[in-house]
């Protein structure tokens, strides 16, 4: 090798050793998204039509409250809606909407406050339902919290059962939060408790009836949403009738 070709080479060595190093050093991308909010909504056979508009319209104006919506827009957050119900018959009725400003969030509302039925007259497969959404993090953008939201009026009755998804849920890093609708007699909080939830800082709130529904949901979104982009763990701990589980 000639002097002039082993003083090109030793250039191109010395560069890669540089870039070597520098890259190792290098901070990861910052994620603009702050938080991946999936919404499931319960329309199993339980659900009558008047629960079920005050579910959408609970929800959609739970989105609009100053302090979700502030959130949302500050996280840039990105939201999709799911209506679940018995084995096979998961849908996802708002794909994934990025936030960034106040009237994406009065569009998002819109569309799930005027979101058709899709089913009416089956059972409850809350297994199925986190299985399905959890699926749906394939075509979420990369955040730094991933939460899943269900609710729901009744114990899973179908398909797989809820703690079976809980090892993939872990793997994909979602939090299962949960609003327990009470009603028929079961103590449905400690069931959600003890077989839906999932995450470190994971909770459940209760809502005595479905009226009880828009305050309560409106309650857990504010809660949900409030953590804003200071690290990848959310860190709030839950008091009173909502319970952590690790």
């Amino acid at each position: 090798m000639s002097h002039g070709a082993q003083t090109d080479y030793d250039r191109l060595m010395w560069r890669t050793f540089l870039c070597s190093i520098l890259t190792g050093f290098l901070p990861a991308p910052v994620l603009s998204c702050g938080l991946a909010l999936a919404l499931a909504v319960d329309v199993s056979g339980s659900v009558d039509p008047g629960e079920y508009r005050l579910q959408m319209q609970g929800l959609a104006q739970a989105l609009l409250d100053a302090t979700v919506s502030e959130a949302l827009v500050r996280s840039e957050a990105a939201v999709m809606l799911v209506q679940w119900t018995g084995q096979s018959r998961q849908e996802v009725t708002v794909p994934w909407i990025r936030i960034h400003s106040f009237s994406d969030v009065e569009s998002l509302a819109e569309r799930i406050s005027t979101a058709p039925r899709r089913w009416r007259n089956f059972s409850t497969a809350i297994g199925d339902a986190l299985t399905f959404t959890m699926s749906q993090w394939d075509s979420a953008p990369r955040c730094i919290r991933n939460i899943m939201d269900v609710s729901g009026d009744g114990v899973s009755n179908e398909g797989i059962e809820p703690l079976d998804a809980h090892p993939a849920l872990k793997a994909a890093g979602i939090t299962v939060n949960a609003l327990a609708i009470e009603g028929d007699g079961t103590d449905l909080t400690a069931y959600f408790r003890e077989n839906v939830i999932h995450g470190d800082s994971a909770f459940v709130v209760t809502a005595n009836s479905f009226e009880d529904y828009p305050s309560r949901i409106r309650m857990k979104l504010a809660r949900e949403t409030a953590e804003q982009i200071a690290d990848a763990e959310p860190r709030i701990r839950p008091t009173g009738i909502e319970q952590d589980r690790s």
